[in-house]
């Protein structure tokens, strides 16, 4: 028998090593143990807070206790005490068309935004929160209202995990109809890479701030979209409608960088406006940013 070198805890958020873990149930839960283990030793800075309602969190605590506004500059997590308990509900809507299905690595846009999505469902969970999932292209694919529940997990990652034909576009449109299938405030995480046009997102975007949910935009990005080679030869490929252009990369490494810069800009720009959290994520990037994006704006906000 082979020996197995022991996963690393900071390699459980990795998306080129969960790749080819097809049981979304184990990677979900590795991603999240590791993401907790990690936020012992977090770069990131964390927020005042009044230690007289809190102790220090203990192996086997509950983590919908943890204090997400303390852990930062403390180097220690904090559980809260007498805190009443909130529960949220959260909303995941995961875009599944053709131009998701981009990537290298092993990592498409789609298996990233898949294993994030079963992360944040398994991490809302454990916190006792509701959680609900949409799937789209051009249409709604897959809804499950928000509800709690271990069997309703199981549900959701399934849902995630079931191979099918991706529709090779996507309207903004059918966020509209999301919307109108979500009526009890909670809060919303997009997950897509976002190739439409963008006035019509917020548009949509809109419709759900309009029935007072909060939003959370995850921007899945493949590494060459973000980032032109030097040089040599490319061929760039409309993922919706397959269109093909073939050229040298020095040609239009410049403009493309200038292009990609505008439309991050532009997007992040209208989040602020509209007080949405906004993160680029590139799929080579671990998935511990994501969770803590989340885990904050939940904190802030409930």
């Amino acid at each position: 028998m082979t020996a197995t070198a022991p996963v690393k805890v900071r390699e459980l958020a990795d998306p080129q090593l969960l790749a080819g873990v097809e049981d979304l149930e184990v990677v979900a839960r590795w991603v999240v143990e590791g993401f907790m283990h990690g936020l012992h030793r977090s770069p990131y800075v964390g927020f005042s807070v009044d230690f007289a309602s809190h102790r220090e969190y203990l192996p086997g605590d509950d983590i919908r206790h943890l204090n997400w506004k303390v852990f930062g500059r403390q180097d220690r997590l904090y559980i809260k005490q007498y805190d009443a308990e909130t529960n949220v509900d959260l909303h995941l809507i995961v875009d599944i068309s053709g131009s998701m299905t981009v990537g290298e690595a092993g990592v498409t846009k789609l298996r990233y935004a898949t294993l994030l999505a079963a992360s944040l469902a398994h991490l809302a969970l454990q916190q006792r929160d509701a959680v609900g999932l949409t799937l789209y292209a051009n249409d709604v694919v897959e809804h499950f209202s928000a509800r709690a529940g271990s069997d309703h997990l199981l549900s959701l990652l399934s849902a995630l995990s079931r191979r099918r034909e991706h529709p090779p576009s996507k309207s903004p449109l059918v966020l509209h109809e999301v919307a109108e299938l979500m009526p009890r405030r909670g809060l919303v995480v997009l997950i897509s890479d976002l190739y439409f046009e963008t006035g019509n997102v917020f548009t949509a975007l809109d419709h759900f701030r309009h029935f007072g949910h909060d939003v959370l935009l995850f921007h899945v990005l493949a590494p060459l979209e973000r980032n032109m080679p030097v040089d040599g030869a490319v061929k760039l490929i409309d993922a919706e409608t397959g269109e093909a252009l073939e050229t040298m990369a020095h040609e239009i490494r410049d403009s493309f960088a200038s292009a990609v810069g505008d439309w991050l800009h532009e997007l992040q720009t209208s989040c602020q406006a509209r007080d949405i959290d906004y993160l680029t994520l590139i799929t080579n990037q671990p998935l511990e940013g994501a969770l803590f994006d989340y885990c904050a704006r939940r904190a802030l906000l409930y």
